[in-house]
């Protein structure tokens, strides 16, 4: 049994029917040429014999009065308990049925009496396609491991017909690190001082004043853009506010070789063009909303804390608060003002330990989270206008048993106060944006709309007439 991290630990006591806490992709796949309509329940039923279920899909979460919870693993799983199918009505099986129908599944809480994932394979979509949507709990993986769990199952080309379930699979070097903990157990407990506890404590303490130093210079006006302050956001904008129940999803994409010929030309990162593009975005929509806001947008933004080679589950993020452009109607001043917080954000962090940023977001997470449990999250200034992440992809075309996979949106959680949350994700030369909101959010397809507009306006800024085809 392996004890849950603090901020595993924070997603599990933070869940709520209103705000469930996992993360979530949709695949939408097109049927192989030769292959017969029924293609979609071959394979779901072909996903029922996969019984034999791997580290981390095998486990659930055992309380205790006396410490933290741990994983424990089960010994059966009942596999049609977590492997679902749906079939999409000829008529109403385009993407905007295909969405609404994914938005509904990604609002319910996973069982916490079984191991925390689902798989849903969805039949019937327009033009030959089938989606395939997963999602699993917060504290089983983040973003980025439940996206690396995905590639592992997936096939380099379209001859290989080897089905291989995300959870039918080891993943990350499982039982080399299992049989690596077991040998050092013994020595890890002998060698554990006094003197080596109190050094760990000691190097996050430091790291959590040179933060709280850095933050204290900001709040001063001593720095510019070192990180954005936490609750200082405006709330008076549709973004943010006390969550509810309800989810709808949209999203948007992006040709990565307009995104590359704009960062070639800028000396700017994915980042940065992805971060311009949704602050225009944003804008836009809000301005359409009423709101004219005067100072620049705050965003949350998680950061990887993982150390090189470190495919571990759970979560080893940290999430900072980042101050975007200042309004403007120049996408390329704005694309400079965000290079600009970007890059002191980065200094910053590289400048204190992971378990400072770790803390400090556990910290920022527990004031949020007893806002909302309080049910003052439409009174109280918020985190940050919006929570948005960065999941990188594969670059090539994957294939799921012979059906190529077209399209991958990433679907994440929300965090208290905030109504809205934006991941992107990059696979096989499009970027794309995941944007799951409230059902009560207005007009989120808009938003997604005013995504694909913002870049055409940064690459014209950038580039005038010189843009490719594509």
């Amino acid at each position: 049994m392996n004890k849950l991290s603090l901020l595993d630990f924070g997603f599990v006591i933070a869940e709520s029917e209103a705000s469930p806490k996992h993360v979530a992709g949709l695949m939408i796949c097109k049927r192989p040429a030769a292959a017969k309509p029924r293609f979609a329940a071959d394979l779901y039923r072909e996903f029922l014999t996969f019984t034999h279920v791997e580290s981390p899909f095998n486990r659930i979460i055992n309380f205790s009065l006396t410490g933290m919870p741990t994983w424990q693993e089960v010994e059966s799983i009942d596999i049609e308990q977590h492997v679902f199918y749906h079939k999409l009505p000829r008529g109403r099986n385009g993407r905007e049925e295909l969405y609404r129908l994914v938005a509904e599944l990604h609002q319910p809480m996973l069982d916490r009496s079984r191991p925390l994932w689902q798989l849903h394979v969805i039949d019937g979509v327009s033009e030959a396609r089938f989606g395939v949507y997963l999602k699993s709990h917060h504290a089983n993986a983040d973003g980025v491991t439940l996206m690396r769990y995905t590639v592992d199952s997936l096939s380099a080309t379209a001859d290989d017909l080897e089905l291989k379930p995300f959870w039918a699979i080891p993943h990350g070097g499982a039982a080399q690190r299992q049989k690596r903990l077991k040998e050092k157990r013994l020595q890890d407990n002998m060698l554990k001082s006094l003197l080596g506890d109190l050094g760990g404590v000691g190097m996050r303490v430091l790291g959590i004043a040179r933060l709280t130093a850095m933050l204290l210079l900001e709040s001063v006006k001593l720095t510019k853009n070192a990180i954005s302050l936490p609750f200082v956001a405006d709330g008076h904008t549709p973004l943010t506010g006390q969550v509810t129940a309800g989810r709808q999803f949209s999203s948007a994409s992006v040709s990565m070789e307009r995104v590359n010929l704009i960062r070639s030309r800028t000396r700017s990162t994915l980042n940065h063009v992805a971060l311009t593009c949704l602050d225009g975005a944003l804008r836009s929509y809000l301005a359409d909303e009423g709101i004219d806001l005067k100072k620049p947008l705050t965003i949350q933004m998680p950061v990887n804390l993982r150390r090189e080679g470190d495919h571990s589950s759970g979560n080893k993020i940290g999430i900072i608060q980042v101050e975007l452009s200042r309004p403007t109607d120049d996408p390329y001043v704005r694309l400079r003002n965000i290079g600009f917080s970007l890059r002191n954000v980065r200094t910053m962090i590289d400048g204190v330990v992971p378990e400072a940023i770790e803390s400090y977001t556990v910290i920022t997470a527990l004031i949020g989270q007893l806002a909302e449990t309080l049910s003052l999250s439409n009174s109280l200034p918020p985190t940050g206008n919006v929570l948005v992440s960065n999941v990188p992809g594969p670059p090539q075309v994957m294939y799921l048993k012979g059906a190529q996979l077209e399209e991958l949106h990433p679907i994440s959680t929300l965090p208290p106060g905030n109504l809205l949350n934006i991941t992107l994700f990059s696979y096989a030369g499009q970027l794309y944006f995941g944007l799951i909101a409230v059902d009560q959010l207005p007009h989120l397809d808009r938003l997604s709309r005013y995504v694909g507009e913002a870049f055409s306006e940064l690459e014209q800024a950038v580039l005038g007439g010189a843009k490719p085809a594509s």
